[in-house]
């Protein structure tokens, strides 16, 4: 009867540890963030946004082209006021329908950091999304959130 639990157990503690490693490495806690401000009332299909960071500092996020198409390559472009960010990442989500993982990493250039993505196409038509601007800096991890519609097909 002992014989018959031990492979029972170790596959238990297997599973625990591949659960526990998976949730570690998973790539959606990297979406927590120290600061998070408030919903910009700034439209980014309509025109290149700005938002003030919790040290003064000036953010400004534009997509472009404009209007903003599903399965249309797009130009993403952030630049923050000084020095000190280390890393700029951009997380899409449907705030009405889950769309998946959609995080675009930008890349640092001459005049600030940018990258390119692609949305999806929903199903049901226009959609509201998210675009979160995640700063990375030496001492903390801050979120701006801006929304905007994208037309259906």
């Amino acid at each position: 009867m002992k014989k018959n639990l031990f492979p029972i157990i170790v596959t238990g503690l297997l599973v625990a540890i591949l659960g526990v490693v998976g949730y570690k490495l998973s790539p959606m806690r990297g979406q927590m963030a120290d600061v998070t401000l408030p919903l910009s009332t700034c439209s980014p299909d309509l025109q290149a946004c700005t938002a003030t960071l919790p040290d003064g500092r000036r953010l400004d996020f534009s997509i472009e082209p404009r209007p903003i198409k599903a399965l249309q390559p797009m130009h993403l472009e952030v630049t923050v006021q000084g020095a000190g960010v280390q890393s700029v990442d951009v997380d899409f989500n449907g705030t009405e329908m889950d769309m998946g993982y959609n995080r675009v990493k930008l890349t640092e250039g001459q005049h600030g950091f940018s990258g390119q993505t692609m949305l999806p196409v929903c199903v049901t038509g226009t959609m509201t999304w998210s675009a979160t601007v995640l700063l990375t800096t030496p001492t903390q991890r801050i979120a701006i959130p801006f929304h905007f519609v994208v037309a259906g097909r």
